[in-house]
């Protein structure tokens, strides 16, 4: 097995082509696929299946992927050594985003990032699929290291996760809806209500639904909301009710907050990676680099400073 083999075999597993692995490889087709097969016969595995339409990790190639990775990493890492005490740090790091992650200043940690590592490539990329996209794209290898908004506890045991902040979360309730003027309500008062909610997939909406369904109550979403501000502007103007963080409704004259009796829908934003994979030299200098462009919002707490094994 030769690092070359490896090299290529992670390009089409991100890819899902052997045409575009080789482009950015920048070597020819042939020289990929040649790669491949002698890296199969070296395992006696399959490890893609390939037709005219797609290529596709088997189930060997998707137990290999991350460890192929863990090898890369590895010797990334050792360049990171020789690199630091010559012409500085190099490499790449590859970052899945949440679509209107407001509480962290990216643009300005991005600049900060490129400013002090200008000969490390660094990538985001936002993920519609919102957590649950990140953490696919974590687990194939797609991104390096990605952003999740999910109930504390519930970060996937393969990951690493980093908590940043601990966001609490509110009934929203338009002024002039029947419950504005209520103390309080509990799920069963919100069964057939329309809800303003984010696409399937998104941590705070499997949250909310999970508890839903728990109490063996439905709830009707009538608005799969782009964003957090997306989500106020939505029940501002009266089309649902909607559970969101207290700091984005806050001083919004058209929503009134009640509580929900005996619920608590508290979020955890984390920074997460894949245990397998060694963080490298780049990576490391972002993790640290963003603790200080976070935004602290009234009501939030800070997370934990040390990482969380899950």
């Amino acid at each position: 097995m030769e690092l070359r083999q490896l090299e290529y075999f992670v390009a089409v597993a991100h890819e899902r082509s052997f045409t575009l692995a080789a482009r950015r490889l920048h070597v020819v087709q042939s020289a990929v696929s040649a790669a491949i097969a002698a890296l199969e016969r070296d395992l006696k595995v399959t490890l893609f299946e390939r037709s005219a339409q797609r290529v596709v990790l088997t189930e060997a190639g998707t137990a290999f992927l991350p460890e192929a990775l863990a090898v890369m990493d590895a010797v990334q890492g050792a360049r990171d050594v020789v690199d630091e005490l010559g012409s500085g740090m190099r490499g790449s790091v590859r970052v899945g985003l949440l679509p209107g992650l407001g509480l962290i200043d990216l643009p300005a940690a991005a600049g900060e990032f490129r400013r002090r590592y200008p000969n490390v490539e660094l990538q985001l990329r936002v993920d519609a699929e919102g957590s649950a996209g990140v953490i696919v794209a974590l687990r194939n290898g797609d991104i390096d290291v990605g952003f999740l908004g999910i109930a504390a506890g519930s970060v996937p045991r393969e990951l690493t996760a980093w908590e940043l902040l601990r966001v609490p979360q509110v009934l929203a309730v338009p002024v002039g809806h029947r419950l504005a003027r209520r103390r309080t309500v509990t799920l069963a008062d919100l069964a057939d209500e329309a809800f303003v909610d984010f696409p399937p997939g998104f941590g705070t909406r499997t949250l909310i639904d999970q508890r839903f369904e728990a109490a063996g109550l439905s709830r009707h979403v009538v608005v799969e909301a782009l964003g957090i501000e997306n989500g106020v502007q939505f029940v501002a103007h009266g089309v649902g009710l909607g559970v969101l963080p207290g700091y984005a409704v806050a001083g919004v004259d058209a929503i009134r907050v009640v509580p929900i009796k005996d619920e608590s829908f508290q979020w955890s934003l984390y920074m997460a990676t894949l245990k397998k994979r060694k963080p490298t030299a780049a990576l490391r200098a972002l993790l640290g680099l963003v603790s200080t462009h976070l935004r602290q919002p009234p009501g939030t707490e800070l997370g934990e400073d040390v990482s969380q094994q899950k």
